[in-house]
């Protein structure tokens, strides 16, 4: 199919070759399966994180199911439901998309069930709600952790009953629809944390997808980085290049807002180049890692009374260094998690990113005259 998809869920190989190293279809040699993106929807990927993520929708998206999508902001979650739609039974029926962070307690009810003419003030027709659109098709409730707790009890009931009453109606509507649910928070600690009722989670997780970091999809980086230089050179008629201290300095990074801060950057950095493309100008404030004055030293020294993060700070800047910018290594040599040590890079870039932004704000109430 042309979007990449069947129903069994395989994916098209989408060798990333520029126009002039291009061979015709019947010359190519086999590509090298790490080098090549593959496709499934608007999903593109070659590592294997990706892939299991591959096989994952091919095995979900042909059930009835209802799926929950963990994963850091930017990592694509909606595009998965999406995906997971379009391969379903029921891909001529609506999708229907609600973030529920972005909608006011006071409102998410009516957003999702409806109401009636008249029901509260303001009201002056009868409106649907997301429950009700997306009958017979599927409905994705983005970030559901920020739901109020009342809410959730009320989602409870209608994935159990499959009906529910509009806001000042006075008979129940059924309805059937599928249920894709995403959270940016992990799920175990939202319920721990009473942000999230167990027995709706429960509900929602009948199959859990975990979506990968991109700082864990290795060769993804420079890969999906292509693509999109590729895409824009097209849609501005331009020939430009990565540098090669870019594409060292994508690897480095740990991309804190996964693949929509990397598209971002690239755009930004397209704007910005004549020729080649320069990621650390457009990244600005932000480093792949923060700099160590003593990084050539075999050890590292802090004065007397220096605090805890601080110090720590300095020795995991100074370990990364020492070894190369490998991760993996650092966080063995640390004795460390791998997840642990991108937090604390993460930290380390939003503390220099909000000192910079500091730095170059205004005053409280000094505005700029014309």
């Amino acid at each position: 199919m042309s979007n990449g998809l069947n129903v069994c869920g395989n994916v098209v190989g989408l060798p990333m070759l520029d126009a002039q190293t291009r061979p015709s279809l019947h010359e190519r040699p086999l590509p090298d399966m790490d080098n090549v993106l593959q496709r499934c929807g608007k999903l593109y990927g070659a590592s294997e994180p990706m892939l299991q993520l591959f096989r994952m929708i091919g095995k979900v998206a042909p059930t009835n199911a209802n799926v929950l999508i963990v994963g850091e902001s930017g990592t694509g979650k909606e595009l998965v439901a999406n995906v997971i739609h379009q391969m379903g039974r029921n891909n001529d029926k609506p999708f229907v998309a609600l973030n529920c962070g972005a909608v006011s307690p006071q409102l998410i009810e009516a957003e999702l069930f409806g109401h009636e003419r008249g029901s509260f003030t303001g009201a002056i027709r009868m409106q649907k709600g997301c429950f009700e659109r997306a009958d017979g098709g599927t409905l994705f409730l983005d970030e559901v952790t920020e739901m109020s707790l009342d809410m959730q009890v009320k989602l409870l009931r209608v994935l159990e009953t499959n009906r529910f009453y509009r806001i000042g109606a006075d008979e129940e509507t059924e309805v059937r629809v599928r249920v894709v649910a995403a959270t940016n928070r992990d799920p175990a600690e939202a319920v721990a944390a009473g942000l999230l009722r167990s027995d709706l989670y429960y509900r929602l997780a009948v199959f859990p997808i975990c979506m990968p970091a991109l700082r864990e999809r290795g060769n993804d980086i420079s890969l999906l980085a292509n693509l999109f230089l590729e895409q824009l050179n097209d849609e501005e008629d331009g020939k430009k290049v990565f540098s090669r201290a870019s594409l060292r300095l994508m690897q480095s990074y740990a991309w804190p807002g996964n693949v929509r801060e990397l598209k971002n950057i690239v755009h930004r950095a397209f704007i910005l180049a004549d020729r080649e493309l320069d990621i650390a100008a457009a990244l600005g404030p932000m480093k792949a890692v923060p700099a160590v004055s003593e990084s050539s030293s075999e050890s590292v020294t802090v004065p007397l009374g220096c605090k805890l993060a601080e110090a720590e700070q300095q020795l995991i800047c100074a370990t990364l260094d020492h070894c190369g910018g490998n991760k993996t290594m650092t966080a063995e040599v640390l004795g460390v998690s791998l997840k642990t040590l991108y937090n604390r890079l993460n930290e380390y870039q939003s503390k220099l990113f909000l000192q910079d932004a500091i730095a170059h704000a205004r005053p409280y109430g000094v505005q700029a005259r014309n």
